[in-house]
């Protein structure tokens, strides 16, 4: 774990050099991945935003972009560091996930601040997020829920950082799919008792596309979050290196502007990616 160590002094380098290839997908419109900002008893949620004309989305027209297999990236895990058990596999995520203070200042913890222990969020028939058991294919998922608290006339914004670490990259490969679909099957949403996100569309980007060299593939999702009878940007995205997918939620409030929610979810989906690559031995 030393040269762990020493290879975490680079995340901030790394966070910053590929946010701007990040910031295209998930500034254009604003996370296996946990779209919740923080469950219920009985569900969890996540986070996107609108999309201007020039977004992705928009582009393709609201639903599945069909794209050409993804040419994997640099990034190669060292074999003898793959997580080959759940407690292996669960430290991994516990490495991996972001805690609120590393969103930036201010962050503190929503409540609950965590997803239950070996549990995964699911979309059920009626297009509620609900909490499941693992599945064989999913050796591991952690999901963290922080919040920004509100001042000076600014509503709290809410995030969700998820890291899920599959058996093999074909199942981490079938997570994003599944994830490319789910706004087409569910238009609508229900998060939580009081809150939902709709009016969704979804894009897949693979690397070398669309501004993607960060991740072997991407999905965003965008659309609206609502609680009350506002409704807020919602954005959400999800990327994969290997077996490992890494989700972003960023819930928008009254008064935060579409920049303030991009800086949130570029940095974060950044930096779990390099410490995806730190953890497994990736690029150095």
């Amino acid at each position: 774990m030393d040269n762990a160590r020493r290879r975490r002094t680079t995340w901030p380098v790394r966070a910053a050099a590929s946010a701007a290839g990040a910031a295209l997908l998930v500034g254009g419109c604003g996370a296996g991945g946990d779209k919740a900002a923080g469950p219920s008893p009985s569900a969890s949620g996540r986070s996107a935003a609108p999309s201007t004309s020039g977004s992705p989305a928009a582009a393709s027209g609201g639903g599945a972009a069909a794209t050409p297999t993804p040419t994997p990236t640099p990034f190669k895990a060292d074999p003898a560091k793959l997580p080959r058990t759940r407690p292996q596999a669960d430290a991994l995520a516990q490495a991996v996930v972001l805690q609120p203070q590393a969103w930036g200042p201010g962050f503190r913890a929503q409540r609950p601040a965590a997803s239950a222990p070996g549990t995964v969020a699911v979309l059920d028939a009626e297009c509620r997020w609900q909490r499941g058991p693992l599945p064989s294919s999913v050796l591991a998922s952690s999901s963290r829920y922080s919040e920004l608290p509100g001042t000076g006339g600014k509503g709290t914004v809410k995030v969700t950082a998820a890291v899920t670490v599959h058996s093999t990259v074909g199942a981490a490969d079938e997570q994003l799919a599944t994830t490319l679909e789910e706004a087409l099957r569910c238009r609508e949403q229900q998060v939580r008792t009081d809150e939902r996100i709709s009016q969704l569309a979804s894009v897949a980007t693979p690397y070398g596309q669309g501004g993607n060299t960060y991740a072997d593939d991407s999905v965003l999702e965008i659309g609206s979050y609502l609680t009350g009878d506002t409704p807020q940007p919602y954005r959400w995205n999800v990327a994969r290196l290997g077996s490992v997918t890494v989700a972003v939620a960023v819930m928008g409030a009254p008064g935060r502007t579409a920049d303030e929610l991009t800086r949130y979810a570029s940095y974060a989906l950044t930096t779990m990616l390099s410490r995806i690559e730190s953890e497994l031995g990736g690029k150095n």
